[in-house]
C-alpha cells in the first residue's frame, strides 16, 4: 500500500485558467454550479477511474472557492457522486453523501485553510483508501463542467499531469504494452501529444496525452485490453 497522501499536495505558483464562452456554458446536469458542480463530479470520477472499485473512506481536501462555497453548491456531494461513479445529469446526486454512507463508505470532508496547492480557487484534492491500496488525485474545475488534472498518485508513481484530459494510464510489467498502444491509438486515428514513461522498481507507468478521446469501440477494448496490466482512461 503506497505511503499516505494526505498531506503531500504539490505546492505551484498560482495561474488563472479562462475557456471561451463555448467551454463554460456547461453540460446537463443536476446544478446548481457547472463549476462547483459538474467539475466536482468529474474530478471525483477521475478517483473512481484510478481506484477501479469501492473504497473504504474517502478524504476530500477543498480550497478556497471550493472550501467557502461547498455546502451552498453542492461540492460535497457532487465530488461524492462522481467517487461513486454517477453521471452529471443522474437524480440520485443530491442524495450521494447519504448513499456513500449505505454503502458503507467512510468520508471526510476538509475545508483547508491558505490558498489551492496548485494555484486555482476550484481545488479539491481527493484520496480513496481501502485495505489493499490507496490513490491520491488533485484536480481543478475551470469552467463549464471542465476540469485539469494536476496530481496524482498511484501504485507507487507520481504523476503531474501538463496537459488536458484525456489521459491514457498504463501501468505494467512489459515494456512491450507501450508500443502496443501507441499502435492501436494511432490505428483509430487518436493522436497523441506525448508519451511519458515512468519506471518503479518491476513495474512501469506510461502515460499517453491524447488529443481526444478514443471511439467508444476503442474505448470498451481498452477497458477489457487484458487482466495483467492496468490501464485508465481519464
Amino acid at each position: 500500500m503506497p505511503t499516505s497522501t494526505k498531506n503531500r499536495e504539490p505546492k505551484k505558483k498560482k495561474v488563472i485558467n479562462y475557456k471561451s464562452c463555448f467551454d463554460i456554458i456547461g453540460p446537463i446536469m443536476i446544478g446548481p454550479s457547472s463549476s462547483h458542480t459538474a467539475g466536482a463530479i468529474a474530478i471525483g470520477e477521475v478517483a473512481n477511474k484510478l481506484f477501479h472499485g469501492k473504497p473504504k473512506k474517502a478524504i476530500i481536501k477543498f480550497y478556497e472557492s471550493f472550501a467557502a462555497t461547498h455546502k451552498g453548491h453542492g461540492t460535497d456531494y457532487a465530488t461524492m457522486s462522481g467517487i461513486l461513479g454517477f453521471a452529471t445529469n443522474d437524480p440520485r446526486v443530491p442524495n450521494a453523501l447519504e448513499i456513500a454512507e449505505k454503502k458503507g463508505i467512510e468520508y471526510e470532508i476538509i475545508e483547508m485553510d491558505g490558498t489551492s496547492p496548485v494555484g486555482h480557487a476550484n481545488t479539491s484534492c481527493i484520496n480513496l483508501i481501502d485495505d489493499d491500496h490507496e490513490i491520491h488525485v488533485t484536480g481543478i474545475s475551470v469552467g463549464g463542467g471542465t476540469i485539469e488534472v494536476k496530481y496524482i498518485e498511484i501504485d507507487g508513481f507520481t504523476l503531474e499531469p501538463q496537459g488536458t484530459l484525456p489521459i491514457l494510464l498504463a501501468i505494467t510489467t512489459d515494456e512491450s504494452l507501450k508500443p502496443e498502444l501507441e499502435k492501436k491509438l494511432k490505428e483509430n486515428n487518436v493522436k497523441i501529444n506525448i508519451i511519458t514513461r515512468y519506471a518503479q522498481n518491476d513495474k512501469f507507468l506510461f502515460q499517453f496525452d491524447l488529443d481526444s478521446q478514443p471511439p467508444k469501440a476503442l474505448k470498451n477494448e481498452l477497458t477489457n485490453y487484458n487482466t495483467k496490466d492496468k490501464i485508465i482512461l481519464l
